[in-house]
């Protein structure tokens, strides 16, 4: 296949829906890591396309969500500095912190600004030098090179002006962290595809014996989803827990050698909060010592991330696949995406945001 409207073909996914259905003979629970993957199964309808024996839960694969909320918290105390312009993605700006968004930060009348790389933060520092430039860094593995690119060039460019907010995650240990989970009900993992591309898979092997768990790598079109659902069943059935990769077309086993090499000559493994998850342990990436000069929060060390308080907002559930959207009561009535209680109604991958967009009743659309 070589175009996208192939991996749409309804023909195609009802023959492999039905090669599903021919499958399974038990109950299987599976979860798919990425919020893309999230969306294309909820737009395109594709659980329900499923035998009913076949569940789907949804995991911590948007970058947008997970970002706890004491980094916005954090952002918005740095954006507030009368010498600070903030920059961030466009997903970022609508994120409610404990006490406000970056938009509300910027409706008083803070210094933020939505841009699509931080490549573009580097070039604003080095236009405006008298401005203390800080990037808010998030996502994971499939983000974090352009982070390093800009320290990097930020390094050569021998600018003094550029700092990193840094906030990115990693996957595979947010996958332990689910597994070990007493509330655990997830068999099978669809893993993010777009991920795997920069990281390569070879630490899901692991993950994989050590917990009886199949994997299959996947990618995003409709008929993708339906490829590793059905190579995730099969392993199932036969009682394998293998790595499999259905995204061939796009990742190899060891990913982009160049994203990694950058990503480990800037940053280090370290212990990272995930919002609706807790601190989980070398999920998170810092700058390296020898970087410490772009580091927003050495850079402003009064500034301090506080932890996560409880709210009514259920979606850390919906992250660890515990419940799903829908089951809030909160859901399409107090939480919308123009007034979000939580990150997962505010991404354009958030789980929330999917089920508000596809699924709404008739009479609340």
């Amino acid at each position: 296949m070589r175009y996208v409207d192939e991996f749409r073909d309804p023909d195609a996914a009802r023959r492999v829906a039905d090669a599903i259905a021919a499958t399974v003979t038990r109950a299987w629970t599976i979860m798919e890591i990425c919020g893309g993957q999230t969306h294309a199964i909820v737009r395109y309808g594709i659980d329900r396309m499923l035998p009913g024996m076949l569940s789907l839960v949804h995991g911590p694969g948007c970058p947008v969500c997970v970002t706890p909320p004491g980094i916005i918290d954090a952002a918005c105390a740095i954006a507030s500095r009368p010498e600070v312009t903030l920059c961030t993605f466009g997903d970022m700006l609508r994120v409610p912190g404990h006490e406000q968004s970056l938009l509300a930060a910027r409706t008083g009348g803070a210094d933020v600004r939505m841009v699509y790389s931080p490549l573009d933060a580097v070039e604003l520092a080095r236009e405006n030098p008298e401005r203390e430039v800080v990037f808010l860094a998030i996502g994971f593995e499939t983000t974090a090179p352009t982070s390093a690119m800009a320290v990097l060039q930020a390094e050569r460019k021998g600018l003094a002006n550029f700092s990193l907010l840094s906030s990115h995650v990693l996957v595979p240990p947010a996958m332990r962290q689910l597994l070990g989970d007493p509330t655990n009900r997830v068999q099978g993992f669809l893993a993010a595809g777009h991920v795997c591309a920069v990281a390569g898979y070879r630490d899901y092997h692991a993950i994989a014996r050590q917990f009886r768990i199949p994997i299959v790598v996947t990618g995003f079109e409709p008929l993708d989803i339906l490829q590793g659902i059905l190579l995730c069943v099969r392993q199932l059935e036969e009682n394998r827990a293998d790595v499999e990769n259905q995204y061939r077309r796009a990742v190899r086993h060891d990913g982009n050698r160049t994203a990694r090499a950058a990503v480990g000559q800037v940053f280090e493994v370290q212990g990272q909060a995930w919002r609706g998850m807790g601190r989980i342990e070398d999920s998170g990436l810092a700058l390296r010592s020898r970087f410490a000069r772009f580091d927003a929060f050495k850079r402003f060390p009064e500034v301090r991330v506080p932890t996560e308080r409880q709210t009514p907002c259920i979606s850390g559930e919906v992250l660890r696949g515990v419940r799903k959207p829908d089951e809030c009561p909160m859901f399409g009535k107090l939480c919308t995406p123009e007034h979000p209680l939580g990150a997962t109604m505010v991404s354009s991958e958030g789980a929330c945001a999917a089920y508000y967009r596809y699924r709404r009743a008739p009479e609340a659309a």
